[in-house]
């Protein structure tokens, strides 16, 4: 069996279900030692048991990334059990209320922000510290629906979304110099607990959106095993070029972006950037 991080520590979040879960037994059959965080004990225990068929060792912890001292717990305790911690996996997210602006309940609106977006920025504020005084170190993202295009009905989630990739840009410019890479995934369609709101919000979630979800439910969407695949394959050496990218699990071939880390480094590709109609030209669309 490939197991090309052997014995590493990966920390992630999110890790109780859906992507978060599916990304966590991709690590462990990688080989990898696990943090599992989620509010949910239950579910992490179920996740944990069945990492530990793969021979690793997998540490559930109760948090929410939204809470400063929940996120100094688990660090703590990810690093007291490891010593390290080589990657972390931020999984954790939630939609936040869904319908107009104007109809949404502001302080679930912030809420959905306190997760997405200043969970991330926690995680990584207590982590970083380790891997910059160890000069290695991987983080991976999780983006999602209206990151990088407009997703009425939607404002809490994609504004956050939108602002995870800019913060993985961002972060990815200020510990390049450590060797520490930090990328953004685009999961697609899976359906997790996320698509059950859409289904309960009904045509609050906009009768497109809504015909969409009812299709995706009954065909299974992207598997979320397309997701964990990628964020195994950025913690790995393979993927040493890459860094301050969003990557799609679903659309992008990103085995080849390894490829060709000169190109990647001197162009925009896989950013958000400004389209001004002078450095770039829309690919025609057949």
């Amino acid at each position: 069996m490939n197991r090309p991080l052997l014995g590493e520590a990966v920390l992630i979040t999110g890790a109780g279900q859906g992507i978060g879960a599916a990304t966590a037994l991709a690590f462990a059959r990688a080989g990898a030692h696990l943090t599992l965080v989620a509010r949910t004990m239950a579910d992490l225990e179920r996740v944990a048991r069945q990492a530990a068929e793969a021979g690793v060792e997998a540490v559930p912890v109760a948090g929410d990334v939204s809470d400063a001292r929940d996120v100094e717990r688990f660090v703590r305790i990810a690093l007291q059990r490891f010593g390290q911690i080589d990657v972390v996996v931020n999984c954790a997210g939630i939609y936040g209320p869904i319908g107009p602006l104007v109809e949404n309940d502001m302080e679930q609106w912030a809420r959905a922000v306190a997760v997405n977006l200043v969970g991330t920025a926690r995680v990584l504020h207590r982590t970083l510290p380790a891997m910059i005084a160890r000069r290695k170190g991987v983080v991976v993202n999780f983006s999602g629906g209206g990151a990088v295009a407009p997703f009425p009905r939607f404002s809490a989630y994609s504004a956050s979304k939108a602002a995870v990739v800019r913060l993985t840009e961002t972060l990815a410019e200020e510990v390049r110099e450590y060797g520490i890479r930090i990328n953004a995934i685009a999961p697609g369609a899976v359906n997790t607990r996320l698509l059950d709101q859409v289904l309960e919000a009904g045509e609050r979630a906009g009768a497109e959106f809504y015909a969409r979800a009812l299709e995706q439910k009954r065909t299974g969407g992207t598997p979320a095993e397309r997701a964990a695949e990628l964020a195994v394959f950025l913690a790995t050496p393979a993927a040493a070029g890459i860094t301050g990218r969003l990557i799609s699990a679903v659309w992008d071939d990103w085995r080849g972006l390894a490829s060709q880390p000169a190109a990647l480094a001197n162009s925009a590709l896989y950013t958000l950037r400004r389209i001004d109609g002078r450095n770039f030209l829309e690919v025609a669309r057949g």
